[in-house]
């Protein structure tokens, strides 16, 4: 998986329990994706270890991972 200089900085200081796999399954299970109007990429993976959504920010090329966080709002 790759990851932007921001996400390896700063996401994982400031939320280190975080795991990578979290991101990764958010990629390829989501139950939501959306493409932001500058064209990053949103997608939503629901984590029963957080009892939470994971909201996974990507670069436009779906790949590069540039942040991630429990999405308190996010509804189904």
């Amino acid at each position: 998986m790759k990851t932007t200089r921001y996400f390896e900085e700063q996401v994982l200081i400031k939320r280190p329990y975080i795991k990578r796999e979290w991101c990764q399954q958010a990629m390829e299970n989501y139950v939501k994706k959306d493409i932001e109007p500058k064209g990053r990429i949103r997608y939503w993976v629901y984590l029963a270890e957080l009892n939470k959504y994971l909201r996974v920010v990507t670069l436009d090329d779906g790949q590069t991972v540039h942040n991630a966080f429990p999405d308190r709002n996010f509804k189904e």
